[in-house]
């Protein structure tokens, strides 16, 4: 049987071999590269699918921290429960022989209106804040407890005018008078009766607690980072109550975005320190009514309805209205859109004050 030899390739064929070789070879070697390329890729993908020693890496960005304001004054609070502490109003004289006051410059809240014969006094409300010594405390009228209803605020005061104590004490109110809670406060030595009843944060929040108001519920206003306005329009304040023993007026304070109190024409000292300096004052135009439940000849504040509104903040003025529809509805500040206006994060001075007998300016 005859074997064939394999035929060798002719020097033609060798030729268009080389030729060909020559002309794809930059075909073959991406090709080539590709294919080790795709080789690394399985196995490395497989290795990390399979090797449960390997660490995960996350894409996912980490969530910002939860940030807590107190309802009352905006400013940021440690956590939750802090936004939930009871709020306390506490009724503190401005007679010209209570003078200068304790714990105003701690309050996160204040009003301020007539209470009798022209004189002024305030009604301070706090949340967290526990000042050592606060008054001199003194009584109660209706429209600071109408005022206070709308934060479910105890109210802390010295007795009262009669439709006041009537309705403090009707079992709907959280009622802390010194009439009945003897030891959580205090006459100092000091001062003569009866501008020298004081009391204290921590004693209140025992007496708070004691009586298991441990919690406020309440729509307070909304709050929002201010800064000062490019053009301020509103630097200097004037608002008139009475007479200049008890008007008022205010410088803003650029530096601190915040306007300096005076009081009588002086300034108004807190007597543990420091000038009293709001972040925001807020002027609300308020009708008087007389009084129904007795015959003292007296007046009382209208809180409930409405009228014209003035706030200040960043050196400037807003021309607002307020109203409040209900003893326990919040106090509104909205503009002609019906928009609540935010108000800056901080100390707030509410004052009330009637046309014809009071006045409010500014420059």
């Amino acid at each position: 049987m005859e074997v064939k030899k394999p035929r060798s390739e002719t020097p033609k064929e060798k030729s268009s071999f080389k030729k060909w070789f020559k002309k794809h070879l930059a075909a073959i070697v991406l090709v080539v590269a590709a294919s080790v390329i795709a080789a690394v890729f399985i196995i490395a993908v497989n290795a990390v699918k399979y090797d449960e020693n390997l660490p995960t890496i996350s894409t996912k960005r980490k969530p910002e921290p939860v940030k807590y304001y107190s309802p009352l004054t905006g400013l940021p609070v440690a956590d939750e429960a802090a936004t939930k502490l009871p709020v306390t109003g506490i009724m503190i004289e401005n007679s010209p022989e209570s003078r200068p006051q304790s714990g105003l410059k701690n309050a996160g809240v204040v009003y301020e209106a007539v209470a009798e014969g022209g004189i002024t006094r305030f009604m301070a409300l706090y949340q967290g804040a526990k000042p050592a010594l606060i008054g001199p405390v003194r009584s109660l009228r209706i429209y600071y407890l109408n005022w206070a209803a709308a934060y479910q605020a105890s109210i802390a005061h010295v007795g009262g005018s009669p439709n006041a104590l009537a309705q403090a004490r009707s079992g709907g109110y959280r009622d802390i008078d010194q009439f009945f809670n003897g030891g959580s406060y205090w006459r100092a030595s000091d001062r003569q009766a009866p501008h020298n009843v004081y009391t204290s944060g921590e004693k209140l929040d025992q007496l708070n607690n004691a009586k298991k108001y441990t919690q406020s519920d309440f729509t307070s206003f909304s709050r929002t980072d201010g800064k000062p306005a490019a053009k301020p329009n509103a630097t200097t304040i004037n608002v008139n109550f009475s007479s200049s023993p008890f008007n008022t007026s205010y410088a803003y304070d650029k530096a601190s975005n915040s306007y300096i109190r005076s009081l009588a024409g002086g300034a108004h000292h807190d007597r543990e320190g420091g000038q009293i300096s709001p972040n925001v004052v807020v002027a609300l135009e308020v009708g008087v009514e007389a009084r129904a439940q007795n015959s003292d000849g007296y007046e009382d504040v209208k809180t409930i309805g409405s009228g014209k509104a003035y706030i200040f903040q960043n050196g400037t003025v807003t021309t607002a209205a307020w109203s409040k529809d209900d003893v326990t509805s919040p106090l509104k500040l909205q503009d002609s859109k019906g928009k609540n206006i935010a108000l800056n994060r901080g100390q707030t001075w509410i004052a009330a004050f009637t046309p014809g007998r009071g006045s409010i300016a500014w420059q």
